[in-house]
């Protein structure tokens, strides 16, 4: 029986430093057929003309749109059987999708298989960013098995399920996996396994990523308040806790000006947001010793808050926003289409929530 045509999808936008290393590990990969579709939102960097020194189908999307817009670019293109997104910020271990395709084939049932990135960067620039990518590894880890969301960036779809499923939702520029996520899952699973790999270019200054984990738990509030129950992954009961831990413990320093005893409380906090991710800190103690640790540690910790702080930013916006509320409230979510000649709900842009 012949294998199925693999349609790895890459979409693009300004990511020159890492694009090429993107393309090059999809082309070598030990799979065969596959075909690579690298989609650029019309970036404004050098990695357009990167790609298209590769020998691989390059497209543009009609103007910048965001990388859902990009993914369905891609899709409709697409030759392949087997859908294989991977962010261009990724390169992938040479048999990542040929684990893929042994996982789809062996279970029908499943609507997707997601990879998980390693435990050490694509491209190494800092040590906030050597801390992300440990951080991420551990979080992916925790979360093998069925989720109920999509890891979009590493991730097979039968192009039956995509069909089935629809497209991305392209009103949404940062969260598009997570609401895909749970459209796939009323249907299908969603299975994450350790054997597809790849390694990931992340954010290298702390601003920049603490600004975007921000931005993204705001963003998620209106699905949270939907189902109203913690998804089947990342978000577990005492990450959670973590995250809101560090939160109270910046919140209550400065209770510490009331007198030395008063330092117990922020103290206490910080400590139970360790113990709510303990295998984390447990993993990086033995994988980069004491010393890393406590860097991690502090990175980590600074994470945990962006995250509190947008989720409680979400949450007020959510109480006096009605547009806000709805952004996750049409069809797209039934059936990712929109009948024709019914009204747009509000996108991201719209509310202010660009990426």
């Amino acid at each position: 029986m012949p294998q199925p045509l693999v349609s790895v999808i890459i979409p693009n936008y300004n990511y020159q430093n890492s694009i090429g290393l993107c393309v090059d590990a999809a082309v070598q990969q030990t799979y065969s057929p596959l075909e690579v579709i690298v989609v650029d939102d019309h970036s404004t960097d050098d990695s357009l003309r990167i790609a298209r020194r590769r020998d691989v189908t390059v497209l543009q999307t009609p103007s910048n749109s965001g990388v859902a817009v990009a993914r369905n670019t891609g899709a409709a293109a697409a030759r392949g059987e087997i859908l294989f997104f991977v962010d261009s910020d990724v390169a992938l271990r040479p048999d990542a999708v040929e684990k893929a395709v042994e996982e789809l084939l062996a279970h029908p049932e499943y609507g997707a298989v997601c990879g998980i990135y390693e435990d050490q960067p694509l491209i190494r620039d800092s040590v906030v960013e050597e801390c992300r990518v440990l951080q991420a590894y551990c979080w992916r880890m925790d979360s093998l098995g069925t989720v109920s969301f999509l890891f979009s960036s590493l991730t097979a779809i039968p192009r039956r399920v995509f069909q089935e499923i629809g497209p991305f939702n392209p009103r949404l520029r940062q969260t598009e996996e997570v609401e895909y996520g749970e459209r796939m899952s009323a249907r299908y699973e969603i299975m994450v396994t350790p054997h597809v790999l790849g390694r990931h270019d992340d954010d290298d200054k702390l601003s920049a990523l603490l600004r975007k984990l921000f931005r993204r738990a705001r963003l998620r509030v209106p699905l949270f308040a939907r189902r109203r129950r913690f998804a089947k992954g990342f978000e577990t009961a005492s990450r959670s806790m973590a995250a809101v831990a560090a939160f109270g413990a910046v919140a209550a320093l400065p209770l510490a000006l009331l007198g030395p005893w008063w330092l117990a409380l922020p103290v206490a906090l910080a400590g139970l947001s360790v113990a709510g991710d303990l295998s984390m800190y447990r993993y990086v103690l033995k994988r980069r010793g004491a010393r890393f640790l406590v860097v991690f540690t502090s990175v980590a910790f600074a994470t945990n808050v962006a995250i509190s702080a947008g989720i409680a930013v979400g949450a007020v916006h959510w109480l006096l926003s009605g547009r806000f509320r709805r952004l996750y409230e049409s069809e797209w979510l039934a059936t990712g289409r929109r009948t024709p000649g019914t009204p747009e709900q509000p996108t991201e842009r719209q509310t202010g929530m660009t990426a």
